[in-house]
């Protein structure tokens, strides 16, 4: 295989992978990773999450220093504290993948830092399910079949596109 045709196929591989998923840093720009918040914002991770838009297979990358990243439920998060989480991290360095849609909640394990604020809810979208409509909307069904050819549409020329590209690729080679 020639050199040109690897590199071809590392981009036809990047691309096939971009936009399935993404990694959020937690904090980076906030508190420079996982931590205590200061004293006059202490919603600061719940107004990041609130800013952003998690989707499943998304990535939180939590960084920290002698502290803890807990997965709890809704009740413990509201207690700040839990003796059995659904999920614990203490090495300094977690990733951690949202597998699922629905409500995450973290906590930092260390004794008062969760009272201080180092504390999040993680809201992930269900791409997959078409939105919800309160009674009072009066879309006609014909819109809504529409609306979800138009998404499905979407999705199959991007793929079309990849395919052509790697075919017209693989002829220039």
């Amino acid at each position: 295989m020639s050199s040109n045709s690897l590199i071809f196929l590392c981009i036809f591989a990047l691309l096939l992978m971009h936009g399935t998923s993404t990694e959020f840093e937690v904090g980076e720009t906030l508190t420079k990773g996982w931590g205590v918040p200061p004293a006059k914002d202490p919603q600061v991770y719940n107004q990041w999450a609130q800013k952003n838009r998690f989707k499943v297979n998304d990535t939180l990358h939590f960084k920290y220093k002698k502290d803890s990243v807990m997965l709890v439920t809704d009740p413990e998060y509201d207690k700040c504290r839990s003796t059995q989480p659904l999920y614990f991290a203490n090495n300094g360095d977690t990733s951690f993948v949202l597998d699922r849609p629905g409500l995450f909640y973290f906590i930092s394990g260390v004794s008062g830092h969760c009272e201080r604020g180092q504390k999040m809810i993680v809201k992930v979208l269900d791409i997959e399910s078409p939105p919800a409509q309160s009674q009072d909307q009066t879309a006609a069904p014909d819109q809504d079949a529409n609306d979800k050819n138009d998404a499905s549409t979407t999705t199959h020329l991007k793929y079309l596109g990849l395919v052509i590209l790697f075919i017209v690729g693989f002829f220039m080679i």
